[in-house]
């Protein structure tokens, strides 16, 4: 007995250890979305997310860590001259010889912070205030920053500033907007998929008509045909129907069926026992009657399958909405991401991630609930025929 419990716990512990390499960058994702962006990118790398704390000119107050100091030196404020009111750092050389234009406010160590105050928002002309601090008297707490999330959301749809004026307002897209959007070509994608679909493998599984292993044949051989082949036609026919700037060519073509949902239902039909339709057709049923009554309702498994795959390949599309949208509040999540992502200048690693962190948790919590039917679809989806 010791030898088989030996061999499950060590299953069970590669199975954890596997798991943990696959989450690993899902971890990163969410832990870089909690944090200020001086801290996206540090080395050596943090994975929890930190504030810091400082006491400057006598009140407490949030800072980031610049740097440590190379030097020792003074912390003064400037009495005379056209410095007169700022605070710098100064070596004890040069304060020495300003000392009648300048007041000491502290002397420092080699190691010692500088520290700014930390403002989540513009400051504009404003000036931040600064210190250099002992690491002693630097307060450190985990800290999640759950407003990068409506601050990144507001981001994807254009607002730049924390107070927009009127007309940023309105040409800013909530992210509402491109959750319809995407859920719209996903749902209705989904929808034609498995219609489509269903009907054309069941006439290729279950109806004897001539020709027809050959026409299943030249319809699997298109799967051979890359999209960039395609691209240039499609986008050609969508031009004539006046459908580009619009989110009908994104969904619509599902409606037509696909080669490897066809293969996919097709082999799945192929499993069903042939009795049944003789059965029905006995007793007077007719072929829409035997596929709708019979046919579908044993066929759930993988249905479900077929859409889940169309809804996670739209939901994550980005070539499809980059050739055929052209205005924002037509755009996709992926899409919306992307125009974020290159309009903001530089990256900014937080708002990014936990953009990215709203877009992928609806599939995740999708894949979580129909993982079974998914499972049961490709376990049972058999190779007769």
């Amino acid at each position: 007995m010791a030898a088989p419990r030996s061999t499950a716990a060590f299953r069970y512990a590669l199975l954890l250890l596997a798991g943990g390499v696959f989450l690993t960058p899902f971890v990163w994702l969410v832990a870089t979305s909690l944090k200020p962006i001086e801290q996206a990118m540090t080395l050596p790398p943090q994975l929890l997310p930190r504030a810091y704390y400082a006491v400057i000119a006598g009140v407490r107050m949030e800072v980031t860590k610049d740097y440590p100091l190379p030097t020792a030196g003074v912390v003064v404020e400037m009495t005379k001259g056209a410095q007169a009111g700022r605070q710098l750092f100064l070596s004890a050389p040069e304060a020495a010889a300003q000392r009648d234009r300048l007041k000491i406010l502290h002397r420092t160590e080699v190691g010692w912070w500088r520290v700014t105050e930390r403002f989540d928002v513009d400051l504009g002309a404003a000036v931040p205030r600064w210190d250099i601090v002992a690491p002693a008297a630097l307060e450190e707490h985990v800290h999640f920053r759950w407003s990068n999330y409506p601050r990144a959301l507001a981001a994807m749809g254009g607002q730049t500033a924390d107070q927009p004026t009127p007309a940023e307002a309105k040409s800013n897209v909530p992210f509402s907007r491109f959750l319809v959007n995407t859920l719209l070509v996903a749902g209705l994608g989904a929808l034609g998929t498995v219609f489509s679909n269903a009907i054309v493998a069941y006439g290729f599984a279950r109806l004897q008509w001539r020709g027809r292993d050959a026409f299943f044949a030249i319809t699997l051989a298109t799967m051979m045909v890359p999209f960039p082949v395609l691209m240039v036609p499609l986008y050609g026919v969508f031009r004539e129907l006046h459908w580009v700037g619009t989110l009908l060519p994104l969904w619509v073509p599902a409606w037509f069926g696909s080669a490897f949902n066809i293969f996919l239902m097709r082999q799945f039909f192929l499993n069903i026992p042939e009795e049944l339709s003789e059965a029905a057709r006995i007793d007077g049923s007719s072929e829409w009657s035997i596929f709708w009554r019979i046919i579908l309702p044993l066929s759930k498994p993988v249905l479900a399958t077929a859409a889940l795959f169309h809804f996670l390949y739209a939901w994550n599309d980005f070539l499809g909405p980059l050739l055929y949208l052209t205005r924002r509040e037509t755009f996709t999540l992926s899409l919306a991401l992307q125009a974020y992502q290159s309009q903001s200048g530089g990256t900014q690693w937080p708002y990014l991630m936990a953009a990215s962190v709203v877009t992928t948790l609806p599939i995740i919590v999708l894949f979580f609930f129909a993982q079974r039917f998914f499972i049961q679809g490709i376990a049972t989806t058999g190779s007769k025929g």
